[in-house]
């Protein structure tokens, strides 16, 4: 691995902006909003010219309104970041809801191995937190998407600095440098 020191600089940055993020959840909730907006808007963008290239009328129509959706999905974003949080935050509780009730039907099915207890506690936590968030709602949605943002940031951060530090002990050859 090249570079190793570069991979350790960039983990204690996302470290260091997970660490921002949870002292104000709630400017980290409007960040997440507005980086999923421009995510919708220049994906639409992107969606619209792959739609305009593609061969067959119904394959460019159908390009075409998705990239519409998208563009538009990502405007009303930009345009309305509490109401785009709100919104992303039900979003992330339904998400939480119908995981967890996944993994609680995929562990019966697993009864009697070792992953049964792993698989229904995981669940049980999942399904535990989309109640959580519908269950204070409000509260949630001014800060839920800012710690979900910074506890995205500390893990990458820390699997970075592990990953660079793990490099570092290894030979110049095993890093891809001549000696």
């Amino acid at each position: 691995m090249k570079n190793w020191l570069l991979w350790l600089i960039v983990g204690i940055v996302l470290i260091l902006g997970g660490i921002f993020a949870l002292m104000n959840p709630f400017a980290a909730s409007v960040a997440a909003e507005q980086i999923a907006g421009w995510c919708f808007v220049f994906g639409g963008i992107g969606q619209l010219v792959a739609a305009l290239r593609a061969d067959g009328w119904g394959s460019k129509i159908l390009g075409v309104l998705l990239g519409i959706a998208y563009v538009w999905l990502g405007v009303t974003l930009l345009g309305n970041p509490l109401v785009g949080i709100i919104t992303l935050t039900m979003m992330v509780a339904i998400m939480f809801m119908v995981n967890g009730v996944l993994k609680i039907v995929m562990a019966f099915g697993a009864r009697g191995s070792g992953y049964f207890w792993v698989a229904l506690l995981s669940g049980v936590l999942s399904v535990a937190l989309g109640v959580m968030v519908f269950g204070n709602f409000l509260q949630s949605s001014a800060v839920l998407l800012g710690v979900l943002l910074a506890i995205e940031l500390i893990s990458s951060g820390v699997t970075m600095v592990a990953f660079a530090l793990a490099a570092r002990k290894l030979p110049p050859e095993e890093r891809g440098l001549h000696a």
